[in-house]
């Protein structure tokens, strides 16, 4: 699943990390858990974004990166996108990356839980961790308020 893109430019990334950042704050908004994704196209185009609406929604699979690639509607084909998710993702999202092949990932931060991308990355999947202090202290507080929903969420 070797990648035949240039690289991602870092500004882009960072660009694109907004608006998944966005997300999150919505989701934290209606009372959920705040991880926010978005799917684009890498010369960054917008095809979808989401968050983690498992709390609103009363259903475990609506991920952040399934919301947004479930908003992004269907494609012929995947490697020429990015998703962009404020948190490395778990296993099932990153299942998904794997499923649809989709090219590069651009992660906000996996401080606070270290998903799959380690294993997407040996696959060939550009993955870009962006380290993000905003990503990293939104997640923490909820995970200091919410500790019990978290847990939850991360199936601890």
């Amino acid at each position: 699943m070797a990648t035949t893109h240039p690289p991602l430019e870092h500004t882009l990334a960072t660009e694109m990390l907004k608006t998944a950042y966005h997300e999150a704050t919505v989701g934290l908004d209606e009372g959920g858990i705040p991880i926010g994704a978005a799917l684009f196209l890498r010369d960054g185009t917008l095809l979808g974004a989401g968050h983690n609406r498992r709390v609103q929604e009363n259903d475990a699979s609506v991920h952040a990166e399934t919301d947004a690639f479930r908003r992004a509607g269907r494609r012929r084909d995947y490697p020429d996108c990015v998703m962009v998710t404020t948190l490395s993702p778990c296993w099932y999202c990153s299942g998904l990356v794997r499923q649809f092949n989709i090219g590069a990932v651009v992660i906000g931060e996996s401080e606070n839980f270290h998903g799959g991308h380690d294993w997407l990355g040996e696959l060939g999947v550009e993955i870009i961790l962006l380290d993000d202090p905003s990503c990293v202290s939104l997640l923490s507080d909820f995970i200091n308020e919410h500790p019990e929903l978290w847990h939850e969420d991360i199936g601890l």
